[in-house]
């Protein structure tokens, strides 16, 4: 007997056809999806609206559900003083044909272009004071989800699974601090010239300095990015569980399953050993 968990064929939205899930979401929340701005990645189509919104649209294996739901935009809209799109409502469906869920959440549009890792080396100081006041301010609220980056729950024991598997050396890998994260802080989930941080899926409790890790692991590519992340984290990623959280993500980099021709791989492998020499020596 099959059962009703049983894990779904992987699918790609950016070739799979949609327009049937564009149908329902336009029924559901009773608007038109203006077809020409439709952006499809692979497990999230996006669109505007005709009363000037944004929809985004994700399909989520029922794996990837835990029992603290899987509402975290519509969650975030009761965060206060983070820079964020305004959440109006939403729709959530079961696809009892694919055992998948979906889900559509209507929010504004954003105020910006998503922003490239070379083109965040021109951004102004403004928006970096507009980053850190946000993040602050998220770390600083109380919320009992859990964050999921790459919609897996993060627990200790995942933690140090990971980090022992490529840092064998960091025998201790106790995370002392949580605090509410992001979750996915990356260059493509935040916008310029106007900062604001979208994509709110995945937010939760995390260990401090996740989202600080997250965004600094995703600019070792440019080596002058990375070190501005770094200068603006400082709080965040000098703490212990702020370095742990750096070796967490590097494992992703230079771990026993990461891509070997990342081009952050260089850099990441040097921070990383000043990392674990320092964890070492404390």
């Amino acid at each position: 007997m099959t059962s009703s968990l049983s894990t779904p064929a992987a699918v790609d939205l950016r070739v799979q056809p949609v327009d049937e899930v564009l149908d329902r979401v336009e029924r559901a929340l009773q608007v038109r999806l203006d077809q020409g701005t439709v952006v499809r990645k692979r497990r999230t189509v996006g669109a505007r609206t005709d009363r000037g919104t944004w929809v985004r649209i994700e399909r989520r294996r029922l794996d990837k559900i835990d029992g603290q739901g899987w509402n975290g935009t519509e969650c975030a809209a009761l965060l206060s003083g983070v820079a964020k799109p305004a959440w109006y409502g939403g729709v959530v469906w079961r696809d009892w044909v694919d055992e998948v869920m979906w889900r559509a959440d209507e929010t504004d549009v954003l105020p910006g272009e998503p922003v490239s890792a070379q083109a965040a080396l021109a951004l102004p100081d403004e928006w970096w004071e507009a980053l850190n006041t946000s993040m602050d301010v998220l770390a600083a609220q109380d919320t009992t989800r859990i964050a999921t980056p790459d919609t897996v729950t993060i627990t200790q024991a995942g933690v140090t699974e990971a980090i022992q598997a490529a840092f064998p050396g960091v025998s201790d890998t106790t995370i002392t601090q949580w605090a509410p994260a992001h979750g996915d802080l990356n260059w493509a989930n935040v916008t310029a010239p106007n900062f604001c941080l979208f994509d709110w899926e995945d937010w939760g409790m995390a260990p401090r300095g996740l989202d600080s890790a997250a965004l600094w692991s995703n600019s070792l590519a440019v080596p002058e990015l990375a070190d501005r992340v770094r200068h603006e984290r400082h709080r965040d990623l000098d703490s212990r569980d702020g370095m742990l959280m750096a070796l967490f993500y590097c494992t992703n980099i230079i771990g026993p399953h990461a891509y070997a021709e990342d081009p952050r791989r260089g850099l990441a492998r040097r921070e990383s050993a000043c990392i674990v020499a320092v964890l070492q020596a404390s």
